[in-house]
């Protein structure tokens, strides 16, 4: 695994970023996230944003690092996803 590799992860993951920031905002638009949840959620974006800061300190992710990341994003996604459809606001 070579450096290039793993520099490749970082646009993926500013493209998942961004995505799921999109994600955030539609449900406040459509009402299917209350402002609370939504705070919550933007609190979990940055976490990862940091996350990202972090690791490409040193110019590449490492594959414990991409890996790491992927998780975290994966488990905002889901995060995002549960509380769209909680059933609290429907509209």
């Amino acid at each position: 695994l070579g450096t290039g590799s793993a520099q490749a992860a970082t646009p993926e993951t500013h493209r998942r970023e961004a995505m799921q920031r999109t994600r955030i905002e539609q449900g406040v638009r459509s009402g299917r996230l209350t402002r609370g949840e939504a705070w919550k959620l933007r609190r979990g974006e940055r976490g990862i944003h940091r996350m990202d800061r972090r690791f490409s300190r040193d110019g590449h992710f490492t594959r414990g690092e991409r890996f790491r990341m992927n998780r975290a994003m994966d488990r905002e996604s889901m995060r995002i996803w549960r509380m769209k459809h909680n059933r609290r606001n429907r509209v």
